[in-house]
């Protein structure tokens, strides 16, 4: 097959009631815009109500994708595309696949990623419910632009076209609705431009539900963008967690602190230092998410992975465990002045909590280590 300029993908399961409209909509788009080298590509999703042959009748080429999702459709329908550029978007008419020429004059500028903006565009009435256009997507986009610096007003439109060699060297491999985080998420991370087209979203042409389900893929977009900025995920609580604790421990440790009608005393150090404990662990998930990330090339590697080494660490972790056993003697000296018998907590605890707190961020810094040297072991 000689290459075409652009393919137009729709991924497709039980599409019948729409699918031919959307197929000749692309067709007359094409024709709109000039083309002449392009093709409409369906990536079927194991139809079973004559979509594959509506498809071949409406002169589109159908490849089958027995694994069922919509990542997984139009991954195969990208790896399949002979266009140069594809235009991606559903197959249930809620997108206007005869109005291309935005996106086509866009892409042969040299934008790699061009995105369909419902948000800044025209939403008819009764194509998209209340809770998905005023809190789902926008909630959604303003993560997805705070964690990424994606830079888009509608982060989740399932309109959109790009350079399909571009896309494919970001690796993306989610098969469920995320896919469409993924591929902007992906795009923000690797700097490419993200360019928007205003559109127009009408209500779908189907008589069935719809085969996205809200709670369960908004859970499933929101999980992907934490899961992708391991910063905000864990080193940021992290740092929270830390400051608490040292604070706590700069002021309660020589004694009670009073303010107003308020004491603060050995429970509050008690918290405080489990807090500090907890920063400690956030921190070292942090460097081990970091550190896969980077391994499988998610990611690229912050200064603290690439200064990273298991000797330095471990000197680190060993020292603090050396240090807590001064506070941790001097509550077993405290103990065995009394015949090991009952104790003046107040007075033990101010030894052994944060004793107890060095030990445990010694031991979890060494053990951390190894774990992060494991998964380094590629880098040599």
């Amino acid at each position: 097959m000689t290459a075409l300029e652009f393919t137009f993908l729709m991924p497709c399961l039980n599409e019948s009631e729409t699918l031919a409209t959307c197929i000749r909509k692309a067709h007359q788009g094409a024709q709109t815009a000039g083309l002449t080298s392009y093709e409409v590509l369906i990536a079927d999703n194991g139809s079973t109500d004559g979509s594959q042959e509506i498809a071949r009748q409406e002169k589109a080429r159908v490849i089958a994708v027995p694994q069922r999702g919509y990542g997984a459709a139009l991954l195969a329908g990208i790896e399949n595309a002979y266009g140069a550029y594809v235009i991606m978007a559903d197959a249930d008419d809620s997108y206007d696949w005869s109005h291309l020429q935005p996106f086509i004059d866009t892409l042969r500028s040299g934008i790699p990623l061009v995105m369909g903006t419902r948000l800044r565009g025209t939403i008819q009435p009764g194509a998209m419910p209340p809770l998905h256009r005023w809190v789902g997507n926008p909630i959604l986009t303003f993560i997805g632009n705070l964690l990424f610096k994606a830079g888009v007003s509608d982060y989740h439109c399932g309109l959109r076209g790009f350079h399909r060699e571009t896309i494919q060297k970001l690796h993306l491999h989610t098969k469920g609705m995320e896919f469409a985080t993924e591929m902007v998420t992906k795009a923000a991370l690797a700097r490419l431009k993200i360019t928007e087209v205003p559109i127009v979203y009408s209500p779908d042409g189907r008589s069935r539900l719809p085969h996205l389900r809200t709670w369960r893929d908004g859970w499933r977009h929101l999980s992907f963008m934490l899961v992708m900025s391991p910063t905000w995920l864990f080193l940021a609580p992290s740092i929270m967690f830390i400051a608490i604790g040292v604070i706590t421990n700069i002021f309660l440790l020589p004694g009670a602190l009073k303010l107003g009608s308020v004491t603060f005393d050995i429970h509050t150090l008690l918290i405080g230092s489990m807090s500090f404990i907890l920063g400690i662990e956030l921190a070292m998930f942090w460097l081990v998410a970091r550190t896969y990330a980077v391994s499988t090339g998610l990611l690229e590697p912050p200064a603290p992975l690439a200064s990273f080494s298991l000797n330095n660490s471990l000197l680190i972790g060993g020292f603090l465990t050396l240090i807590s056993l001064i506070p941790l003697l001097h509550s077993l000296q405290l103990w065995s002045n009394v015949e090991f018998g009952a104790l003046n907590y107040q007075i033990a605890l101010r030894s052994l909590i944060p004793g107890l707190t060095l030990a445990l961020t010694g031991l979890q810094i060494v053990f951390g280590s190894f774990v992060l040297a494991l998964l380094r072991l590629r880098d040599g």
